[in-house]
């Protein structure tokens, strides 16, 4: 009876979530809320509305409706609320131009450096660092670089501010007292920290990997999908529910979302999702699972960490962009990234079944 049940919630969430975003997507192009991306190869996408993820908010709050005598789907979904809610905050702050950077390129026949760059001759590159800033003058001077065009970059909340509320959430899931023991250990005292932690993690993986058409989307979703057989093949149904209503999220923004992408999630939808399924993984305790299905984002955000200690220098930060920097397709990316989320989910599977 479950697995009916469960099916008609995927269904009322992907049809929600289809419509939703549909209607949102009408909303913010009469609103002229688009995006303006900072990455040379996407300035393309220049006038694409984003904050999409405001159609799941819409689309939770039907399943809160329809599933609040449900403790699981209802604990879930006030926490993914919040979560949107914060990363709606973002997006609203992000509408106000912080300031305009220019974007240079190389027109000598010799390796510059600009910043931290090594500007390859034709390359373009953006003059985003305190540094690269103190240097432009001269190398124009020079007759090294030409100025090809300018990018408004938005205002955002300070880091802290940021980790600040993505405690508050974690907080708030923690308070609920669902979450009493993970991966075999009972966390008594330390639930609290671990769900923060849990949360913390989770929000900035998805929020960093959100740069493509389709790429966030396309990675929770299938990890969630993975998450649902696990949970299926191993006997833990209450794993279904939660995770059926993430896939579901996930499917139907892909609808617009999908290369080429006629809306963008946003903060608000990267939000929504980071913490959903950090949420639905500490709710349904899946740990291990979890973690290694959101694999491919987190090997990302350990790359950009690497970036930001000066241990690994990328041209663009994150790994994708660095990769469509280099010349690989957009497309190729997206795939591959997907790809990759299967092969963990899968690994994960096979060794569930003949190793633990």
């Amino acid at each position: 009876m479950i697995l009916k049940q469960v099916i008609v919630l995927f269904l009322i969430a992907f049809i929600a979530t289809v419509f939703f975003t549909w209607y949102v997507r009408r909303i913010l192009l009469k609103a002229r809320i688009t995006d303006n991306p900072i990455v040379s190869e996407h300035r393309h996408k220049s006038g694409t509305p984003t904050m999409g993820g405001i159609a799941f908010l819409f689309s939770i709050a039907l399943i809160i409706s329809i599933s609040f005598q449900h403790a699981q789907i209802s604990v879930l979904s006030f926490i993914i609320l919040i979560g949107g809610i914060v990363g709606l905050v973002d997006d609203l702050i992000g509408l106000k131009v912080k300031e305009v950077q220019k974007v240079v390129v190389n027109v000598s026949d010799e390796v510059i450096t600009l910043g931290r760059l090594d500007v390859q001759p034709q390359e373009e590159v953006r003059v985003a660092t305190p540094k690269a800033k103190a240097e432009i003058d001269n190398l124009l001077d020079e007759g090294k670089v030409e100025v090809v065009g300018e990018v408004p970059i938005k205002t955002e909340p300070e880091e802290l501010e940021k980790i600040i509320c993505q405690i508050v959430i974690g907080l708030f899931l923690g308070l609920t007292g669902v979450v009493t023991s993970l991966g075999g250990f009972q966390l008594g005292i330390l639930a609290i920290p671990v769900v923060i932690i849990g949360i913390l993690g989770s929000i900035n993986a998805v929020n960093l990997i959100d740069g493509m058409d389709g790429l966030a989307a396309g990675i929770v979703g299938i990890a969630s999908i993975a998450c649902c057989v696990y949970g299926y093949l191993f006997g833990q149904m209450n794993v279904l529910p939660p995770f059926a209503v993430l896939a579901a999220l996930c499917l139907g923004f892909l609808v617009f979302n999908k290369y080429p992408a006629s809306i963008f999630m946003g903060d608000t939808g990267s939000f929504v999702l980071g913490t959903g399924y950090a949420a639905a993984v500490l709710i349904c305790d899946i740990p291990y699972f979890g973690v290694l299905a959101l694999g491919v984002p987190i090997i990302s955000v350990i790359v950009s960490l690497l970036h930001r200690a000066h241990i690994i220098k990328l041209p663009v930060e994150p790994l994708h962009h660095t990769l469509n920097h280099y010349g690989m397709s957009e497309v190729k990316i997206i795939l591959t990234y997907w790809a990759c989320t299967v092969l963990l989910c899968v690994i994960g599977i096979v060794a569930k079944m003949y190793f633990f």
